[in-house]
């Protein structure tokens, strides 16, 4: 789990973290075989989403950094416990004032391609991401050290100019790439993003578009080579029929709808054949309003729309109860959490009046609300083969239609969904999800000066005070004063409502039962997948080395 926040693709193909419920596990019992580790197999897992880019800095989907965490390592990761260890840096030592952090890299790590990794590659990582030119939405934490330098071969350090809380964990997988093979290339215009080289314990063998991405094992991985020989990133677009491969055993392991996981594999079949999980994530899913919008510019129209939607019936209608409403970017049970925003109970009359008194009425009895003759129609954008936002989106379609509002739906493909209607702004309303970071730091979500194309505050969101608080949460490492500036954002956010903040969702991956040494922990199931195994005797496919 990283500290970076990206696009959610799939809220049903997230297995990776949460804090707060331990993970549930319902896992099947084989009999009859050694459960011994041993080298071999592959690992099919489906997925809705295609990967658009595998280089960590220029990619925003969940798809993407899914695949490039295999190939790819950071500095430092967080540990089961949420936290944080080293990863590429075996220590790091941290200044008195927090300003200066000295990390002490691995020896003997070696590129996939045999080369040797050094404090070089970050470098040579970190001057590429706050370059100028690198179309990244997650340089802001970057920009913030004064001074990156190589001290010797195996030693890099960074010295920021103010205190600044998520330092150290922003040196995740986000940053490092190979200098002796990028050096003096445009990263954006160049195969490497399709075609990696990395230091992770997989790497990519072969990529075909709209069908699979295969990976091998990187048997000189230096925490020691996987236990699973290849990793099939399979592409499907249908869950139905993603469900239908799993039971078929053409897939070993995807993310069960709520019907899936509560209806339909209640089965011996099931439970004989497969280990299910589920645990709350580190994400929610909102409807996000284009604040540029004349009809969503005044907040009364906001809150009318979120007095008029339900989210308990979102969420048992939708998750069949697997997950929890959602009041603003954080999830519950962690400590930035603020339970005491104001809430937008179901109340489709409390709806009308604000309306009214933003201008808006049927004056011509056609059931329609009209403002100075036009009529309140509007299109809700979401990305296609996401059935959880589709659903979701219906019933606001529904659910705002007996108030005089007319909503329109509009499911994309995700490129296009991104590059053509986001980065461009040309909707008026969207749902989406985003998969947060352990560190409360959302400055590129939620200040103002992160709305040009390709930046995650998309909506256009503006408030000095939000603006003031994020800069104040990030420049302390007082825990107190930081939960201090984000509850008090929370409330901002919950009575000025850019986005209607709808659900948490569970997490619902379901994996073969040949597969042993899966740990559920508070950060998800992947965090290990170089220790899964199957033992000899239950293996079924033979992996060429």
């Amino acid at each position: 789990m990283k500290k970076i926040i990206i696009f959610l693709l799939l809220a049903l193909v997230i297995i990776t973290g949460c804090k707060g419920k331990q993970a549930q596990t319902e896992q099947a019992v084989v009999k009859g075989n050694s459960d011994e580790p041993a080298y071999g197999d592959a690992l099919i897992v489906g997925s809705i989403g295609e990967p658009s880019n595998l280089i960590y800095m220029l990619a925003s989907d969940s798809a993407s950094h899914d695949i490039a965490g295999l190939i790819f390592n950071g500095l430092v990761k967080y540990h089961t416990d949420l936290s944080v260890i080293g990863d590429l840096a075996e220590s790091w030592d941290i200044s008195k004032d927090g300003l200066v952090i000295t990390f002490h890299l691995r020896k003997g790590v070696k590129w996939a391609d045999g080369a040797a990794f050094t404090a070089d590659d970050v470098k040579f990582g970190y001057d590429t991401i706050v370059n100028e030119k690198t179309p990244t939405a997650y340089k802001e934490d970057f920009l913030q050290v004064k001074k990156a330098e190589v001290v010797d071969k195996y030693t890099f350090r960074v010295t920021y100019e103010k205190p600044f809380a998520p330092a150290l964990t922003s040196w995740t997988g986000i940053v490092v790439l190979p200098k002796h093979l990028l050096e003096g290339k445009d990263i954006t215009k160049i195969e490497f993003g399709r075609n990696p080289i990395g230091l992770g314990p997989y790497k990519l063998k072969r990529w075909t578009p709209g069908q699979e991405l295969i990976l091998d094992s990187y048997r000189e991985y230096f925490e020691g080579r996987p236990y699973i020989d290849r990793y099939v990133y399979r592409l499907i677009p249908d869950l139905a029929t993603m469900f239908l491969e799993l039971k078929a055993g053409s897939i070993d392991m995807m993310g069960l709808t709520p019907i899936q996981y509560t209806k339909q594999t209640n089965t011996d079949f099931f439970k004989n054949n497969f280990q299910k999980f589920r645990y709350p994530v580190f994400a929610y899913t909102y409807m996000g309003f284009n604040l540029k919008h004349p009809f969503f510019q005044d907040k009364r129209v906001r809150q009318a729309i979120a007095y008029a939607i339900d989210k308990s019936e979102i969420i048992d209608v939708v998750l069949f109860g697997l997950g929890s409403p959602a009041t603003g970017p954080y999830v519950p049970n962690t400590w930035p959490y603020n339970p005491n925003v104001k809430k937008y109970e179901y109340n489709p009359e409390k709806a009308k009046v604000l309306l009214k008194e933003a201008g808006w009425e049927d004056t011509d009895g056609d059931g329609l609300l009209d403002k100075d003759g036009m009529p309140f129609r509007f299109t809700i954008f979401t990305n296609m083969g996401n059935t959880l936002r589709k659903n979701a989106a219906t019933i606001i379609q529904w659910r705002l239609a007996k108030i005089g509002i007319k909503v329109e739906i509009r499911a994309l493909e995700w490129s296009t969904f991104i590059n053509e209607f986001i980065d461009k702004r040309r909707f008026e309303a969207v749902i989406l999800g985003w998969q947060i970071g352990l560190d409360p730091d959302q400055y590129d979500i939620w200040h103002s000066s992160k709305t040009k194309e390709k930046e995650f505050n998309f909506i256009s969101y503006n408030n000095p005070e939000v603006d003031e608080l994020l800069e104040k949460g990030r420049r302390t490492f007082n825990i107190e004063e930081r939960k201090k500036a984000y509850f008090r954002i929370q409330e901002i956010l919950a009575e000025e409502l850019p986005y209607l903040f709808l659900y948490v969702p569970d997490a619902t991956p379901v994996v073969n039962a040949r597969f042993k040494g899966i740990k559920p922990a508070p950060i998800g199931i992947t965090y290990n997948l170089p220790k899964w195994y199957v033992p000899q005797k239950m293996q079924k496919h033979k992996v060429e080395p």
